[in-house]
């Protein structure tokens, strides 16, 4: 891998993992224009770690504040005394369905749905879905008045994005404009939600990435993790910049495009739907929406290869054959 792959890979990660626009799809299509192959698992673990880091060091005073407000409600036995309190419970039992519906859709996850016809249409109906929800909902309720009840339906939300195209930033804020928050309260809320996703996706994968013998460069390994850092933290702050004036309009019209242009490469015959766009002897993988790894269907593995049995995080961030899949994995 070139040190160019590695800073365009690091960018694509860093600002469509955070953007409703869908980083699988673009992850899945920019290799495959460029006629580069794709980067593979310990790779791809690299800059979902970058992102995952992004995260934690943008929101690490929310985080604190969070987890103080949590455990000082279990002393007091006032679990839902504080707004901060309010809001850890609301984080943490959110994240259930997306593991939940993970593990039950796990197979069609792995298999079917990854068709880039899927992601194509995904990235389209979504598109739909969110211009409709923006001209409806009444952008008025903030963070403070967020029930257990709202907390579950984001969470709800949240497990659409094992849909690979449908974009977990997207689906989440798509719920959270539907239940009448501000544009910047409900994207807020969705960068918290998908930390303890995103988080658990990338302590999994970081096992390929120590259990590969074959994959890029310790350099193009640290370019790739900075770039993905660094852009994703301005992912995260141009955001919430962007939509505290703004509605969500561009993203809409980007995503449409996008999804027809995706239909047009596929019939042009540029793309192979079942996402056969790069080959390599370790598990190749993308990150997906909902912020874990997944397989190419098509992509084939050395069977002689160490750790090639080892699986990779699919779209659900669940656990593709091999490794034990896990409640907790979201």
């Amino acid at each position: 891998m070139s040190t160019l792959e590695a800073v365009v890979l690091g960018l694509v990660q860093g600002i469509t993992e955070f953007l409703p626009i869908s980083s699988t799809a673009h992850l899945r299509i920019v290799p495959a224009l460029l006629g580069w192959k794709d980067p593979g698992a310990a790779y791809s673990a690299v800059i979902q770690l970058g992102t995952v880091g992004a995260v934690l060091v943008y929101f690490a005073k929310d985080l604190v504040q969070l987890t103080r407000a949590f455990f000082k409600g279990l002393v007091d036995r006032q679990p839902f005394g504080t707004l901060d309190s309010r809001l850890a419970w609301f984080v943490g039992l959110g994240t259930i369905p997306i593991g939940v519906c993970g593990l039950l859709f796990k197979k069609s996850i792995e298999t079917s749905l990854r068709s880039l016809y899927v992601i194509s249409a995904s990235l389209i109906a979504l598109a739909v879905v969110l211009f409709i929800v923006e001209r409806l909902a009444s952008h008025k309720r903030t963070l403070e008045e967020m029930t257990l009840k709202d907390g579950l339906i984001v969470g709800l939300w949240q497990a659409v994005a094992l849909i690979p195209g449908s974009s977990r930033s997207g689906t989440t804020i798509t719920g959270g404009l539907s239940l009448g928050f501000t544009r910047a309260d409900a994207a807020r809320y969705s960068f918290l939600l998908s930390i303890p996703a995103t988080t658990l996706a990338g302590v999994f994968e970081l096992k390929h990435l120590l259990e590969a013998t074959d994959g890029p460069g310790l350099d193009v390994m640290v370019i790739g993790t900075v770039v993905s850092f660094v852009s994703g933290l301005a992912a995260i702050w141009g955001l919430l910049q962007f939509l505290r004036n703004r509605s969500t309009l561009v993203f809409v019209v980007y995503r449409v495009v996008m999804g027809l242009a995706l239909l047009g490469l596929l019939s042009a015959g540029v793309l192979e739907p079942g996402g056969d766009v790069g080959r390599s002897t370790v598990p190749a993988s993308v990150l997906n929406d909902a912020g874990a790894p997944g397989v190419f269907p098509a992509a084939p593995v050395d069977a002689g290869t160490p750790g090639a049995d080892a699986g990779a995080l699919d779209d659900a961030g669940t656990l593709d054959a091999g490794v034990p899949a896990s409640p907790t994995q979201g």
